[in-house]
Order: structure tokens, then C-alpha cells, then sequence
């Protein structure tokens, strides 16, 4: 069956989102109530700015479904310098898309078939990733989890560190030097007992590296614990946190993680992890073709369309292959992944494609509030425009799931498609390539993923031998107006 995609475009578009800090009061140590609905969801985990340029050679590694009975997107990034790091994140996030799927080793293709597909009904898991300093020799990163098929609301939050100079990861109670943490969890527990609803005798020395898995600094210098729904009381009391001030912490803390608070508070210029680094993946320096001209009223037009991107190295070869054809696509960036990529995005740009929102860590945006749907779009919108200058004007929902909420939350166009090439269940290129060939028309528009590169390495075999057709590659926006949809 086909999505029919040209609805009317765009007027206006989303301002940026002002990304806000939790701070600490001075003094003692502040607690936080946060009520279960203001549990992190999707795309709203928020952190001190971070200088992602310093991270050369990164690689996010990004992958999802699409099917309509199992939906899943995992993401996080792969560090060079620290590798042990990578690897624990990749532990994790395999860990729980595998009790998310309960589909042992072969899960990946048992998502979304047809056997046992009505168990997945409703259910989604969704892990990204925040960057929480990058900076000197340190490295700290956030995965978020949101398994909606799990009891409670399902959020899992984790810190994840690096220290260069020992050149070893470091799990969040790392922060603290191992004389003191029997102190440190005497005052949390301490703190706990002005919590609402929070039960102190949870917590204890045998559980305390499983319990405070998530610690962050602040820009501040105050250092705040984050709790999961039941981890220190009953799954009813929902999330809970409790920080403490620079004064207060800074005692406690070990050598690392006092480097990791001043790398915070007093960022360095650069970032020394101590390892040989990897070179940055190069990426095409195109020529601005100028204004697509083609009219697809009288001539035959087919739009690829790329979701979930940029990703590196598959996006820069994805953009030599186009560039051959003098073919132009739309881009449906992920935002987390743009941010971390703005050199990818930028050429993408330059080449003439159209660059296009697809959520900040795709979500399915039905399942949101209209608060945390604006927040995914908008925080994408803001990347895009500070690296290109403009703008999008259309988006494209992951899982291609919405309705009149997201509709009215955004100004911003969608699209859909017309042929779906599943190829993030199929990787084999010849498979992905003549299933276009064969299925699309004139005027359609063609749904691929650039973090796969069996998709990547589809393309130029589409590319050619449409050319031969007669078909003309153009952006969405183009084939639009072609049609008269303004």
C-alpha cells in the first residue's frame, strides 16, 4: 500500500528551543520531586553545552526499525581515544534492544514480521545519547532509554565516562574517590529522607554502584544523582534526584572526578585522550550547483528521500554518488546526529539537497506530549539552521507516525512516501537496488536510510539506470512545485 506524501508546504517555521540547566542552590544539598510525568523522555534529556568539534573521527552508531509492530531507534556514540568507553555503551544498548526484542541473537530480523508481531503492538524502545563534557582528558556521556513496553514509564538513565590519562572508563560512582563514598552515600541517603515518597533503605553500599549510574556536573560545579522510577522507592514515586553544591561535593570526589568537574565548569581548549586519534572521515567539498530548474510536469521526477542521518562515512559517500548524477535528494536529519556532524550537514547543503527534519532521536511523536513534539523538532531545527543558515520546512515523523496533536504542534510540512525499500531489514544492496527500480514511478517518492551502507551502496545502481529511464532526481520541494503543491 502507498503513503500518498505531497500535502500543502509550510508558511513558517519553529524557532529555536533555548536549552535550559539544572543548578544547585548554595548551601546544603538540594532534592529534587520530579513527578513521573516529568520523567525524560524522548529527546528532552537537556546538559551544559558541549564543543562536539573537539571530537574528531567520531562515529554515531545509529539503528531502527520501521515496521508498524515493533518500533525501536537506538543510538550512541562511538568515542575514538575511548574505545573502552564505546564498548560499554554498545554492551548496554545491545543489552537492552535484546530483552526489548526477547529475541536472542536473531532478533533483528524477528522484529516486525509477521510471527509474533501482535506481542509488539504498541510497545517502542527508544536509547539516545547526550554528550556531557568533552573536554581535556575527560569524556562523559548520557544514554537515555525509554522502553514504553516495560513496567512504569520505562525511562533508564545512565552516565558513561572516560578517563584519558588513565586511559580507562569509569563508571558514574567513579566520581568519587573510594575512601569517601561510604560518606557520599550516607549524605544521599540522608538527603533522601526530605524526598516525598523516597525510601533511603534502598539504597546501601551493595547496591550503590547499580543505583548511582547516573551522576552529572553542572556547570556550577554542583554534582547532581539521578534515580529511576523505584530505584529509591516504590515505582510510584517516579523519578528522583538529589544534588549537592561545589562546596559540598568537591571533598569527595576523586582525582578523576575532579577533573571532570573542572573540565565542566572551566572547559579546555582541545581534547587529549590520550590515544593516537583517529584522522576525521573526509568528506566532499561540492560546488553549489545553483537553482534545480527541472519542471516535473514535463519531465519524469523521482525524489530519494534519506532518513536518520548524517552518518559517517556512509552520508560522504552517499554525496559522491549523487554528485556523478548531478542528482539532488532530501535529507531527513536526526538531530543528535546533525550536531554531532555539522561538516556532513554543511555539504549536503552546498551539493543543492534539501536538508529536512526527522526529530531530535527519533521518537514516535504520537506517543509525545505537544510540548516534548516541539521540543524534538525544534531542537533539530536549531542545529540545522546554525550550521546551514536555513531553516527546514518539511519533516518527516519517524516510523511515519502521526496525526492531528503533531500536526498542529508544528508549522513544518510533512512527507511521507511511496515506496518503502525496508531496507533497515534488508541489508543487501542488489535487494534494496531493484526493489526500486522496480517499484517506483513518476513523481514518487523513494524512502532510504544513509546509516546503513548496504543503502549507501544501492545508489549508484538506482542512479543509473533510472537515468537510462529518463527519470530526474529531484528534492521534495522541488517535485512539489513541479506538481503545483506549493
Amino acid at each position: 500500500m502507498r503513503n500518498r506524501t505531497l500535502l500543502p508546504a509550510a508558511l513558517l517555521m519553529l524557532g529555536a528551543l533555548t536549552l535550559t540547566l539544572t543548578t544547585a542552590c548554595s548551601g546544603d544539598a538540594t532534592t529534587t520531586d520530579s513527578a513521573p510525568a516529568s520523567s525524560p523522555g524522548p529527546g528532552t534529556d537537556t546538559a551544559p553545552s558541549v564543543d562536539l568539534t573537539k571530537l574528531k573521527g567520531i562515529k554515531i552508531v545509529s539503528d531502527n526499525s520501521a515496521g508498524d509492530s515493533c518500533r525501536w531507534a537506538t543510538s550512541y556514540p562511538a568515542v575514538p581515544g575511548a574505545a573502552p568507553m564505546t564498548a560499554a555503551m554498545k554492551k548496554d544498548v545491545e543489552r537492552r534492544l535484546a530483552t526489548f526484542l526477547d529475541d536472542g541473537d536473531d532478533a533483528a530480523t524477528g522484529c516486525g514480521g509477521t510471527d509474533g508481531a501482535d506481542d509488539f503492538e504498541g510497545k517502542e524502545l527508544n536509547i539516545s545519547f547526550t554528550f556531557l563534557v568533552v573536554s581535556g582528558d575527560v569524556v562523559g556521556v548520557r544514554l537515555s532509554s525509554l522502553d514504553r513496553g516495560a513496567a512504569g514509564d520505562g525511562t533508564e538513565t545512565r552516565t558513561y565516562w572516560y578517563d584519558g590519562e588513565a586511559q580507562a572508563a569509569e563508571d558514574a560512582l567513579g566520581l568519587i574517590a573510594d575512601g569517601s563514598r561510604d560518606a557520599f552515600v550516607a549524605a544521599v541517603k540522608n538527603q533522601l529522607k526530605e524526598v516525598q515518597g523516597a525510601d533511603p533503605s534502598y539504597l546501601d553500599a551493595t547496591n550503590a554502584s547499580s543505583l548511582l549510574d547516573d551522576m552529572t556536573f553542572a556547570a556550577d560545579g554542583s554534582l547532581k544523582a539521578d534515580f529511576d522510577r523505584g530505584n529509591v522507592g516504590a515505582p510510584a514515586v517516579g523519578r528522583r534526584s538529589v544534588t549537592f553544591p561545589k562546596a559540598t561535593v568537591t571533598p569527595w570526589l576523586s582525582g578523576f572526578g575532579k577533573r571532570v568537574q573542572q573540565q565542566t565548569t572551566d572547559p579546555s581548549e582541545g581534547l587529549d585522550l590520550g590515544a593516537t586519534s583517529t584522522p576525521t572521515p573526509t568528506v566532499p567539498a561540492p560546488k553549489d550547483p545553483g537553482e534545480d530548474a527541472t519542471d516535473c510536469a514535463k519531465v519524469k521526477c523521482i525524489a530519494l528521500t534519506f532518513d536518520d542521518g548524517p552518518a559517517a562515512p556512509e552520508t560522504a559517500d552517499l554525496l559522491t554518488h549523487l554528485a556523478q548524477y548531478k542528482a539532488r535528494a532530501t535529507f531527513f536529519l536526526v538531530g543528535q546526529n546533525a550536531a554531532a556532524h555539522p561538516e556532513i550537514v554543511r555539504a549536503e547543503a552546498k551539493a543543492g539537497h534539501e536538508i529536512a527534519n526527522h526529530s531530535w532521536n527519533h521518537p514516535d511523536l504520537t506517543r509525545l506530549t505537544t510540548a516534548e513534539i516541539k521540543s524534538q523538532l525544534a531542537r533539530t531545527n536549531a542545529v540545522i539552521k546554525q550550521v546551514t543558515g536555513e531553516e527546514p520546512v518539511l519533516f518527516r515523523p519517524p516510523y511515519g507516525a502521526i496525526d492531528n496533536k503533531v500536526r498542529s504542534a508544528t508549522t513544518l510540512s510533512p512527507v511521507l512516501w511511496d515506496v518503502d525499500t525496508e531496507d533497515w531489514k534488508y541489508r543487501d544492496a542488489n535487494r534494496v537496488a531493484q526493489y526500486v527500480i522496480d517499484k517506483a514511478g513518476r513523481n514518487d517518492v523513494v524512502l532510504l536510510h544513509d546509516i546503513h551502507p548496504t543503502s549507501v551502496a544501492a545508489v549508484p545502481v538506482i542512479l543509473k539506470t533510472l537515468t537510462a529511464e529518463g527519470y530526474h532526481f529531484v528534492t521534495v520541494s522541488r517535485l512539489r512545485a513541479g506538481l503545483g503543491r506549493s
